[in-house]
């Protein structure tokens, strides 16, 4: 299976994030990219570097699955935001239009609440670079399994699936999974998305819930009780022409890893009665008992397990990496998915 990593994700790199109130170490650095690229080299995997890390075809695929005033706010607002008077040196916002907004606003602090959902995703004078960087990793994927390979694995940071149309949020500012289903849908009629992250992907679910050629599948902590909160339910199903095109599987948080592959086993049968022609595989690894953000219960063991599953659908197949911070396990995690899904 050919790897891909562009190494301008780098670019994008945020020390702190609002944790409880806090300013907290942000989980998702830099650091996460090493700690993936040991464990793909411990099995036996190398990087390759996508040719572009932007293109005016990245761009327009993008154009297919967030807004354009979102593109252009992530592309111009740090340069906004520093014209104001006592800036932060971060984009950071301190207004949001809870309960819906009725006005787009143009001022910088406006349109940081609008697009911004969250305090994870503060933005630096590079971090739409490294945005690009790894969305362009995932295109570079999904053109390897466009162009015939049957699988491909991109490592993604940061990482996508909580970006929506028009708003970043967990740590997330493109949809990667999304791109990925979208260069897909370019050969593929039907194409699957199934998230096995421990957060709900709201982002993905929020891109194509009124479309039928685009499933959508994840299992997740109960937002009931975690991140993402707000979306996520069962009874999220799709509307008008993507009904019944979105299923979630939220567990109980503490769950471990029976209950989870459970789950996986009941989300993989409701992808099968789609009957898709590609599959992007939405990769967290953060369900581990011992990941930062822990809201499941699962070992290591589990990802081999994973990998096996998917594999098993026999479909041409997108992995785009999400979550999974950083702990002496993270790299284990991977290299037992990719044993998975090399068996």
């Amino acid at each position: 299976m050919k790897c891909f990593y562009h190494p301008d994700q780098a670019y994008h790199a945020p020390p702190t994030f609002l944790l409880r109130g806090q300013p907290a170490p942000s989980p998702e650095g830099p650091v996460r990219a090493e700690l993936l690229t040991q464990g793909l080299a411990s099995v036996g995997h190398t990087l390759s570097e996508p040719k572009e890390a932007d293109s005016p075809t990245l761009r327009k695929r993008l154009e297919q699955i967030h807004t354009p005033r979102y593109l252009h706010f992530l592309e111009t607002i740090y340069k906004r935001w520093q014209e104001l008077p006592n800036a932060a040196e971060f984009v950071a916002p301190n207004i949001h239009p809870c309960g819906g907004g009725h006005h787009y606003p143009r001022h910088p602090i406006g349109q940081a609440g609008w697009h911004l959902h969250d305090m994870a995703c503060p933005l630096s004078a590079t971090s739409f670079r490294g945005a690009l960087a790894s969305a362009a990793t995932a295109e570079a994927a999904a053109e390897e399994v466009l162009n015939g390979a049957p699988s491909a694995y991109a490592l993604c940071r940061p990482p996508g699936h909580h970006a929506g149309p028009e708003r970043a949020g967990g740590f997330c500012l493109l949809n990667n999974a999304g791109l990925a289903a979208t260069v897909l849908r370019e050969r593929y009629a039907k194409v699957a998305i199934i998230d096995v992250d421990l957060h709900h992907g709201n982002g993905t679910q929020d891109i194509f819930y009124s479309r039928s050629d685009v499933w959508t599948g994840s299992l997740h902590a109960d937002p009931s009780d975690f991140y993402p909160f707000f979306w996520g339910g069962a009874d999220e199903e799709g509307c008008g022409e993507g009904l019944d095109t979105n299923v979630n599987l939220p567990l109980p948080v503490g769950s471990n890893g029976e209950v989870y592959l459970d789950a996986l086993a009941v989300l993989i049968d409701h992808l099968q009665r789609y009957e898709p022609e590609a599959v992007v595989v939405a990769l967290g690894l953060d369900a581990h008992k011992d990941d930062p953000l822990a809201g499941l219960n699962v070992e290591a063991q589990a990802f081999i397990d994973v990998g096996k599953c998917l594999v098993a659908l026999a479909l041409p197949t997108v992995i785009i990496q999400e979550g999974g911070y950083p702990t002496e396990h993270l790299s284990a995690n991977l290299a037992a998915f990719m044993q998975g899904f090399a068996s």
